[in-house]
């Protein structure tokens, strides 16, 4: 998008605010970039040259292009749609906040609405299988393999969240442990570390790490690499495969299904939604509540076979 433009030097305004004022990473504003990149060619491919001449019309019949490919690129699945115009609804809010549009032409129109997916969980016995399977061979690299997928499901962290984790960012020594995660955003979030994973990190930190370390330079991450480098989300996510190879556990399993297990095994267990959200990092409770009709699902499936009256 040529900055040179009133769109491209609105939208280059714009995505400093995102970067620089609400400090959203890198890949988030690339992400920004991109879909507001296309609204930009099409707004433009309709004679339209500021925010100000944007109608609704436009804004509605973009949707409607983005999900069908009429402009001649990819077609977007809704929810992929829902993002662009969630892009689009924040770039035309903050022009209107800023005084560089008179009105949100965005204002009464929604995202596509897409089926919600329930996540995907495993079992408790599925879970302890996988972290049985991650200490198999012995040795720093087990040691851990242990530790990183403890930390996973017994904090609910994102990938990012645990292999971002430095040794100054874990608590273990208090009358409740607990580990600081950076989220998106690099909002930060104390979340508590239960005894296992204490007792998995420990063990890495005193017999596995030292190992690993030596090979390197120095670093305050907790998770390294056999070079003694840290430990990046692609090697995190092999950990997870080998481990679940290992476990003889066929199905799919990544980083966000031990995250999406955590939050299942909690509400199943009685936590309180809010407290759940708070620990995944959540925004919105809105995010959270999907894991509810897991655990709805499960009742009824319980119900269905147990109770005499259940099939009529």
């Amino acid at each position: 998008m040529a900055a040179t433009t009133a769109l491209g030097r609105a939208l280059g305004e714009y995505l400093a605010h995102l970067a620089v004022e609400r400090g959203m990473s890198e890949h988030t504003v690339a992400a920004y970039r991109r879909d507001l990149e296309r609204y930009c060619g099409y707004l433009e491919a309709c004679g339209v040259t500021g925010l100000d001449e944007v109608r609704e019309s436009h804004v509605v019949a973009y949707v409607e292009t983005i999900r069908t490919g009429a402009d001649g690129r990819s077609a977007l699945a809704a929810s992929s749609a829902g993002r662009a115009v969630t892009a689009v609804r924040g770039w035309h809010r903050f022009a209107l906040g800023e005084g560089t549009a008179t009105a949100d032409p965005t204002a009464d129109v929604r995202p596509p609405v897409s089926s919600k997916r329930l996540p995907k969980a495993i079992s408790v016995e599925e879970v302890e299988r996988l972290l049985e399977a991650a200490s198999l061979g012995g040795g720093a690299t087990a040691l851990r393999d242990r530790a990183l997928l403890e930390v996973l499901y017994g904090t609910g962290a994102r990938i990012s969240e645990a292999v971002g984790l430095t040794i100054d960012d874990l608590e273990l020594n208090g009358e409740v442990a607990a580990a600081h995660l950076f989220g998106k955003g690099r909002k930060e979030r104390v979340v508590p570390v239960g005894r296992y994973a204490v007792e998995a990190i420990e063990a890495y930190l005193v017999r596995g790490r030292p190992e690993l370390a030596a090979a390197g330079r120095g670093t305050p991450a907790v998770f390294l690499n056999t070079r003694g480098n840290p430990l990046s989300r692609q090697s995190a996510w092999a950990v997870l495969q080998q481990a679940a190879a290992r476990a003889g556990q066929d199905q799919h399993i990544s980083p966000h299904t031990l995250r999406h297990s955590f939050a299942t095994h909690l509400l199943a267990g009685g936590a309180d939604v809010r407290v759940v959200q708070e620990l995944l990092g959540h925004a919105s409770v809105t995010t959270t509540q999907i894991y509810t009709q897991v655990t709805v699902q499960t009742m009824r499936e319980v119900y269905a076979a147990a109770h005499p009256r259940a099939l009529g």
